[in-house]
């Protein structure tokens, strides 16, 4: 994931910094959307969690379908909102009228695909709460291929390259900032169909036909409501704190908006390990949980902390001594390369703590 990431930067990044400039003014607010996806969906895996732990397969299954109905929903609900408000909202974010239209575009290709996106989320959510981390992780390493793929061959026009000595032609849609968010939207289809096929073959065997199954029942709901609603106002905050700062640095120009969109995601290098250890922690103490050992809960709870903190300090050190190297990737602007270089040795002293909130949360989610 972070190597997709560094080079879908790098793709956009070579295209000028109006183009990372473009994408970085609706970041945020992409953000805010996708993370209120991972909330509809937890409320959901921590219960299936639990009733794996307990060995109550079938309640599993139960909450299987009624987080299915419930993802099939949520994300229309949520592409509906980007769609209405992708023309407005680079706007309203202070940004040049130049970079609106790019931006109002790969705002609304992005929220095209959420619907995809919930239902990626959803499938590899089931899949890890049952134990099942290699599936959606390899699925997921896919996605990351395909998006540079797909990328490669819409961003850039069709152009010449030499290979070996040789002179290639290379077909390309020259889309520019618009195929960064095609790309992504087509990687993510791709994947949620696949995500979604391995979820159904693990959780629906026979039991697909039981149509009670598929009735909304309240209590899971209910149940979800707990969970869900709590992550979704964190991450609200947390996004909305990332919209107003990209609503402040918007009037300092494209090159501050460039600058702290590639600083955070080169940070992500840092950031990631904690969210996959906080996925590990979140299944972990929700199955000891369900099994009724608070023992081996708080343990598993206590390891994952430690681990996460551990390697997100290797990474913030790593971070701060080759942020130069790791810019020089993103951008062949030096102006943008000088900011961001400043950003990212600056975020590498708050990694460790970073690391304690991000996992811890996952445990207690568990």
């Amino acid at each position: 994931s972070i190597i997709m990431q560094y080079i879908d930067a790098a793709m956009v990044g070579s295209l000028g910094a109006d183009a990372s400039a473009a994408i970085g003014l609706v970041t945020s607010s992409s953000w805010l959307l996708g993370g209120l996806c991972v909330s509809a969906v937890t409320g959901f895996s921590v219960q299936a969690a639990q009733f794996f732990g307990a060995g109550k397969t079938d309640k599993a299954r139960e909450v299987f379908c009624q987080a299915f109905v419930m993802a099939l929903g949520f994300g229309a609900c949520l592409s509906v909102t980007g769609i209405v408000l992708s023309p407005r909202l680079p706007y309203w974010l202070g940004g040049e009228a130049d970079l609106c239209i790019a931006a109002s575009r790969y705002f609304f290709l992005f929220s095209c695909a959420l619907p995809a996106t919930q239902l990626r989320q959803f499938a590899g959510g089931m899949l890890q709460c049952s134990g099942d981390m290699k599936t959606p992780g390899m699925l997921n390493i896919a996605m990351c291929m395909l998006d540079i793929v797909f990328n490669f061959m819409l961003i850039f026009p069709t152009r010449e390259i030499q290979i070996f000595g040789k002179s290639v032609t290379l077909v390309g849609a020259g889309l520019g900032v618009a195929g960064a968010a095609l790309g992504t939207a087509l990687s993510e289809v791709v994947i949620a169909v696949c995500m979604l096929a391995a979820a159904c073959r693990r959780f629906l065997p026979s039991f697909a036909f039981r149509k009670e199954a598929w009735k909304p029942d309240p209590t899971y709901y209910r149940n979800a409501a707990y969970i869900s609603i709590p992550v979704a106002f964190e991450h609200i905050v947390l996004c909305g704190a990332q919209v107003a700062l990209t609503f402040i640095i918007a009037p300092l120009g494209m090159a501050s908006i460039a600058a702290n969109s590639l600083a955070v995601t080169a940070e992500s290098l840092c950031y990631m390990p904690g969210y996959g250890i906080g996925s590990a922690a979140t299944t972990l103490v929700g199955q000891s949980i369900g099994a009724g050992r608070r023992d081996l809960a708080k343990s598993y709870a206590w390891l994952s902390v430690f681990l996460g903190v551990g390697l997100m300090t290797v990474t913030g050190v790593l971070m701060f001594l080759f942020s130069p190297y790791v810019f020089q990737m993103l951008t062949p602007d030096p102006g943008v390369q000088a900011l961001g270089v400043q950003v990212l040795r600056i975020e590498a002293f708050a990694e460790p703590l970073y690391a304690a909130s991000i996992v811890a949360a996952g445990a207690l989610r568990g």
